[in-house]
């Protein structure tokens, strides 16, 4: 853990300028089985917090959940003392990095259900540069069936409308700040796109700003998509509240807008020394 700025350089310069990378065997197979067991539990025992995003009628399943790193040991091992936040702290290019929360995002096979194109600031109560979700694959992921990225939006300065999973409709009208997400798919001749073939224990590194989409498993793969994303934050993230109900929907109790993320929720992860 004490050399991970250096054996990961070329993805750290390669995030900063296009707010995404991939990170090669980040967990190790025995990791990546004990999160798995975990995505299981958590399936059998979903928090309130979960969602299943397949329209009712729709084939397969799209299921998510976050913040139950405090029930589910292995969500807590590699968020907070394994190597993972000492990649994010290198990539982010911080002094300090906090956990925000981890989410897991499972696409059975069949699944119609796509992922429209959005970045996930607006959602978050948190606002800041310094940040990175590390979205980490449990099952091998042809890049067809993966996640793409549209490079270098994560240093547009715009801020886009979230969007529901469901059926990818607006939160809410066009805010003071906030902009609909244009409709990248026509677009597409003016941006450059990536996609990774990913294989377990593999960790695609993206901004919060980045704008991304991914298809439905149906057509483009029989097997099981399953990721844990782990999201960390640097030395300039202060709270935030947004025009709509935030996710998570944290609660700010003690916490000001425009304050830093102080909070036993958001739990410091201290250097290696």
């Amino acid at each position: 853990m004490r050399d991970a700025a250096q054996r990961i350089e070329g993805q750290v310069a390669e995030f900063q300028r296009d707010g995404v990378t991939v990170v090669r065997g980040l967990l190790d197979a025995p990791q990546v089985a004990a999160l798995a067991d975990a995505v299981e539990q958590n399936i059998a025992d979903p928090s309130p917090w979960s969602c299943d995003y397949a329209a009712v009628g729709s084939p397969g399943r799209f299921f998510d959940d976050y913040v139950n790193w405090r029930r589910f040991a292995a969500y807590h091992d590699v968020a907070l003392a394994s190597r993972v936040p000492h990649v994010a702290r290198a990539l982010m290019q911080s002094d300090t990095v906090r956990f925000f929360h981890e989410h897991v995002l499972v696409k059975e096979p069949g699944t119609a259900a796509v992922t429209p194109w959005h970045h996930d600031q607006p959602y978050y109560c948190v606002d800041g540069r310094q940040n990175v979700s590390l979205w980490i694959t449990l099952d091998p992921v042809p890049a067809a069936a993966g996640v793409e990225f549209l490079t270098g939006s994560h240093r547009w300065n715009r801020q886009f409308v979230p969007r529901t999973f469901v059926d990818s409709a607006a939160y809410a009208p066009a805010a003071p700040g906030y902009e609909y997400v244009p409709d990248i798919d026509a677009e597409r001749e003016q941006h450059r796109f990536v996609r990774f073939d990913v294989e377990p224990g593999d960790a695609i590194a993206f901004s919060y700003r980045t704008l991304h989409a991914a298809p439905g498993t149906a057509g483009l793969t029989t097997a099981r998509r399953r990721a844990v994303s782990m999201r960390y934050v640097g030395d300039d993230a202060v709270f935030a509240l947004r025009p709509w109900k935030h996710s998570p929907p944290f609660e700010p109790l003690d916490l000001v807008v425009g304050g830093p993320l102080d909070d036993e929720r958001f739990p410091a992860i201290p250097p290696v020394v």
